[in-house]
């Protein structure tokens, strides 16, 4: 048996590759959209992507299935799980609706379906059998339902796709999945979940890539309350302290349901002229300045948004951006392309060019707020852009706390007329946030350091 895990550091999302070597088959598990990771291994292990399948409906990226299985002709084996409003609404033709218990085989690989509601109602994990050493299973693929010393959340139904009270339903549906089927397994099989530490799709999920079943029961937080059928401790603990969810969530999940659109072939990023930029800008396309937030604060392109090149690129721009307008990168050539694929990861397809320098675009400074000053704007909005669970710990007396993955849909809350002070723990968050305030016209400056410095100060 051939097995290969993909990690993106920015979502912390996992992505898998169960290959049969005598038979050149294999099956990816919760793709990405920019499938070229997989033919590019595929091909280097001479295999042939057959089947595809995804754990369950993602809320925190734009899944890659419908495009891989388009692009290879592989088998799409989705959940029909969950009941009505959690099945899948979309089928290309090739597809195969999956229940509790069905097997299929890739070569002489054995894989098992198992319906493990709790994250979402129609949540599958995938039991591995390699047959040629026997009937055991050896690894479960568990998607969003037990991470590493965590579970998935919930809540995600109601924080960001508009449920209401469904956490309730999920902690005992999870509760129910961990008893029933996940604690049935022997101990040493292998789980390799959907998430790492970063995600928001739990709130304590461990760093190392892999666990085992008899290691979480033994250690996790859970596995004791769950042996001993302790429900409402188990809910308790499982819903307090959750991180804010970001709101393009909802998106996400009604275009994984509904089936994400297909990209197909693409032609290469052209280089926009400064005049074409700002036509197009005049015309409602949005910057976005990839470059650090010193070099952005110093020369703010007017209107521009600042998610600089690195770890959260994704992740901001899912907080930040809408699929609403045209976008335009202020990136260098060799990271223009690179860049443009990330913003596939949330749905941000739209991207029409990019420009390789801020020079002759209009420019203007946006120093931030040494902390010490702040007494000296007493008739400011402060505004607290990190997680409540942040805001609870400690924060400056009358901030409003508003987590930065929600500004997009809670614009029309804040006043235009008056100054807003925004603030995140050390300023780095903060920077992207205010960029998209001041990008929507609004009176905004960062206060320095962020919360830390107030606190020091």
């Amino acid at each position: 048996m051939y097995f290969q895990r993909f990690y993106d550091d920015d979502l912390a999302q996992a992505s898998y590759m169960v290959g049969c070597q005598q038979t050149g088959e294999c099956l990816v598990v919760d793709p990405v959209r920019d499938i070229s990771r997989y033919l590019e291994e595929a091909k280097s292990q001479k295999l042939r992507v057959t089947h595809v399948t995804e754990t369950h409906i993602h809320a925190d990226y734009l899944s890659g299935a419908r495009e891989l299985a388009k692009a290879t002709g592989a088998g799409l084996l989705l959940s029909d799980e969950g009941g009505e409003g959690w099945r899948y609404t979309y089928d290309d033709g090739h597809q195969t609706r999956l229940h509790d218990g069905d097997t299929f085989m890739v070569g002489n690989v054995r894989i098992q379906a198992i319906h493990t509601p709790g994250h979402t109602p129609e949540h599958l994990s995938f039991l591995v059998t390699d047959t040629p050493r026997g009937d055991p299973p050896s690894m479960i693929l568990t998607g969003d339902f037990v991470f590493v010393g965590d579970l998935g959340r919930p809540d995600l139904l109601d924080e960001a796709a508009g449920g209401q009270d469904t956490r309730f339903e999920g902690a005992r549906q999870m509760f129910a999945s961990l008893r029933g089927k996940f604690l049935t397994l022997p101990d040493y099989v292998q789980v390799w979940p959907g998430h790492g530490s970063g995600s928001a799709c739990g709130k304590a999920l461990g760093a190392v890539p892999t666990t085992t079943v008899g290691y979480e029961r033994a250690l996790s937080w859970w596995g004791k309350l769950v042996e001993r059928g302790d429900e409402e401790a188990f809910t308790r603990e499982l819903l307090s302290g959750q991180p804010d969810a970001p709101l393009y969530y909802g998106r996400m999940k009604t275009e994984n349901r509904d089936g994400p659109a297909l990209l197909g072939e693409v032609m290469p990023l052209p280089e926009l002229s400064e005049q074409d930029v700002k036509a197009r800008l005049a015309r409602g396309a949005r910057l976005i300045d990839t470059r650090k937030k010193e070099e952005h604060q110093a020369a703010v392109p007017l209107g521009s948004v600042n998610l600089p090149d690195g770890k959260t690129f994704e992740t901001w721009a899912g907080w930040l951006l809408t699929p609403d307008r045209e976008l335009i990168l202020l990136a260098p050539a060799e990271r223009a392309e690179v860049l443009r694929r990330r913003l596939w990861m949330v749905g941000l397809d739209h991207v029409i060019g990019f420009i390789p320098s801020a020079e002759g675009l209009e420019t203007a400074s946006a120093p931030p707020l040494p902390a010490e000053e702040l007494p000296q704007h007493g008739d400011a909005l402060i505004l607290d852009v990190r997680a409540s669970t942040e805001y609870e710990e400690g924060h400056i007396p009358g901030a409003r706390q508003l987590h930065a993955g929600r500004l997009p849909w809670r614009l029309d809350t804040l006043p235009k007329g008056r100054e807003i002070v925004v603030h995140c723990q050390g300023g780095t968050r903060s920077a992207a946030a205010a960029s998209l305030l001041r990008a929507e016209g609004f009176q905004v400056v960062e206060l320095a350091g962020g919360y830390d410095a107030w606190a020091k100060t």
